[in-house]
């Protein structure tokens, strides 16, 4: 299926719901098409955290651009993963134009596009969404009120059982139970505000007077909107991992047999694409690779034993062997938004360390760090390479780890290089890792 902002064809776009329900039209003509147009090697590309359709199109078109020069003889085809997820319009993406930039207030305050992706995101949320919004706005002196501002994040962002999204929050499991209750939906707004706000002075102005200024709560709280969405993101994404692409995966492959899949994912997609390794169906070994573009999971995800707890280990232990192929992973330093925020965000309910104790250096190394921070740990016998190696030559096999931040390297705070993912090296690296030439 052709699309008209589409770089490459075929292309096709799979559309899941929040419960990972796949739209069966769009299904049924990938499962129905793919075979009929020839094609060999099926690239399928999820979006992170993204505000609408329209910009993972743009983001798709552009980084499979250069795949049919990389790759002339090679039977390509694409789709585009399409699922309810959002971003904060005040964080910039590289080589995107930020039509909005200037009628962004300045922060603590609510944009209207952000406004608006969240209404979009958490749909019969419009009075408590209306709610931050006025808090943001008019800021209250009162601690009882950023303690009222915490109460409305976790109304936003929870899950009413019995749906299954609360079952894919986890990247952790401590003897079997889910550990998945990070202090942002358990702990002292204000105390969590007061972290956020000194992270973000720190990353605005690295080596800078820290020291002169005390930073407003209030832009914590504005961070600690952030991080809520990106939890129930992070959730969402599991949940349509497992129940939606793995399963389509598994009826693919009985579909069309001979298609080799090459699973690719940025951000929370990262989290997505792995977690279809999941759900796949018993017997099927139609994936031959599988690429993270920085992602926003926990960097223990796929370990058996961690570190600091040997009762404990990783949700998608051992799923890398689903995979006839490697599983590489991209991390990047410049990557602020995984390299400081997520530690934060992901640290867990009652656990006194935080900023102040850590500092943030340590911070960065800590337990909750991700994977698009320092690459998949824990797991023995995985390489890491720096990018330029890898496209040499990759293992053929488990997990890798390749530093990219030669390229991953341009964005602005709070996010840093997270975005700038649209690179012809990465590209060649999907390629190289699923074997295609």
């Amino acid at each position: 299926m052709a699309d008209q902002a589409m770089s490459v064809t075929p292309y096709w776009e799979l559309t899941f719901d929040a419960d990972g329900d796949p739209d069966p039209g769009r299904r049924d003509r990938l499962l129905a098409q793919v075979a009929g147009r020839g094609v060999e090697d099926l690239v399928v590309f999820s979006h992170g955290w993204n505000s609408d359709r329209s910009g993972a199109t743009r983001l798709y078109s552009r980084f499979f651009e250069p795949f049919p020069a990389l790759a002339p003889t090679a039977k390509l085809g694409y789709v585009g993963v399409v699922w309810p997820s959002m971003r904060f319009c005040d964080e910039p993406i590289p080589d995107f134009p930020r039509a909005v930039a200037a009628e962004l207030p300045p922060r603590p305050a609510l944009d209207k596009d952000t406004r608006h992706a969240l209404l979009e995101t958490f749909p019969g949320r419009a009075t408590v969404v209306d709610q931050l919004a006025r808090l943001l706005d008019q800021q209250p002196r009162e601690e009882a009120e950023l303690e009222e501002f915490g109460r409305l994040v976790r109304l936003l962002v929870e899950v009413v059982p019995p749906g299954p999204q609360a079952l894919f929050a986890a990247d952790t499991l401590a003897e079997g139970v889910p550990q998945d209750e990070p202090e942002i939906l358990a702990g002292s707004t204000a105390a969590l505000c007061e972290e956020f706000a000194g992270a973000l002075a720190r990353l605005e102005s690295p080596g800078g007077a820290e020291g002169f200024a005390i930073p407003n709560p209030w832009d914590g709280a504005h961070e600690l909107l952030r991080q809520g969405t990106y939890y129930a993101m992070k959730r969402r994404a599991g949940t349509v991992g497992e129940r939606g692409l793995g399963r389509v995966i598994g009826q693919l492959a009985k579909a069309a047999p001979g298609v080799r899949v090459h699973l690719v994912g940025h951000s929370f997609g990262g989290r997505l694409v792995s977690f279809a390794l999941r759900g796949l169906p018993e017997g099927v070994r139609t994936v031959k690779s599988v690429t993270l573009l920085q992602g926003a999971f926990s960097h223990y995800a796929f370990a058996t034993r961690l570190p600091h707890d040997a009762r404990a280990g990783g949700v998608l232990q051992g799923q890398q062997n689903r995979i006839d192929g490697p599983l590489v992973c991209c991390y990047s330093s410049h990557d602020q938004a995984l390299g400081t925020m997520y530690p934060l965000a992901s640290r867990m309910a009652g656990d006194a360390q935080g900023v102040a104790e850590f500092g943030v250096g340590q911070v960065l190394g800590a337990k909750w760090g991700a994977m698009g921070h320092d690459g998949v740990q824990a797991v023995p016998g995985t390489p890491s390479l720096k990018l330029a190696d890898a496209l040499r030559r990759l293992p053929a096999k488990g997990c890798v780890n390749v530093d990219a931040a030669a390229v991953v390297r341009r964005g602005g705070a709070p996010a840093g290089a997270h975005s700038d993912i649209v690179h012809r090296e990465l590209a060649q690296l999907v390629l190289a890792a699923g074997r295609v030439h």
